[in-house]
């Protein structure tokens, strides 16, 4: 009795684009969820605030700028980026400008503290989804895959230690530090890593293997 690979369906273009601007606009949701919850920015949102801070630039723009940067700098090790990367980093940033004034700001904690969990929690799920996509990670994912394949360290681990970076960065420019950018550096890890192995992707972010199936 031997073991043969089970051949999957093809995979449908328009469903994984699709797939992939839910994904995006998820991001979105989450990002502004976590600006207007008040209780502080996660370190990528801290960077871009600070960066807005310091040009005036609208704060997707910053961040369409920092992953055109990350972009620019991953290529150039020999990872060329996917239409995927592509649309998330120009689509992200048109998403946040165009929810973020939809969304409320919390009056108080007891508001903000359920956005920012609802944020940090979308995000873990909309990485999954738009990675699951198969179109190419996001700038600032495929920064992090890349990190971790060549160390070895889970996607989690990854992930806490560029947010440390990131966020001494951000909080230098004068992007808000609170109690919710903690939350979101120790939590945005697991989140991610539980995020991808949703859509079928390991814990550093290689894509599990095809099941087997027996065959007389």
């Amino acid at each position: 009795m031997t073991l043969r690979r089970v051949r999957l369906p093809r995979r449908s273009p328009i469903r994984d684009w699709a797939q992939l601007l839910l994904g995006l606009g998820t991001f979105g949701v989450a990002i502004a969820l976590m600006i207007r919850a008040n209780l502080g920015l996660g370190p990528w949102d801290a960077f871009h605030v600070g960066i807005h801070l310091l040009t005036g630039m609208s704060i997707g723009a910053a961040s369409i700028v920092v992953g055109l940067v990350i972009v620019a700098g991953t290529w150039a090790t020999g990872r060329r980026p996917g239409p995927g990367t592509l649309a998330n980093m120009i689509l992200i940033g048109i998403f946040i400008d165009l929810i973020l004034p939809i969304v409320p700001d919390a009056p108080n904690a007891y508001v903000g503290f359920p956005m920012l969990v609802a944020g940090i929690v979308l995000c873990g799920f909309a990485t999954g989804l738009y990675i699951g996509a198969r179109l190419g990670k996001g700038p600032r994912d495929g920064l992090m895959i890349a990190i971790s394949e060549s160390t070895n360290w889970p996607v989690g681990r990854v992930r806490t230690l560029l947010e440390l970076s990131v966020l001494l960065a951000g909080w230098l420019m004068g992007g808000a530090v609170g109690i919710g950018t903690i939350l979101f550096t120790f939590g945005i890890g697991p989140a991610t890593q539980w995020g991808l192995k949703l859509f079928g992707f390991s814990a550093t972010g290689a894509e599990e293997p095809r099941p087997l199936r027996k065959a007389a």
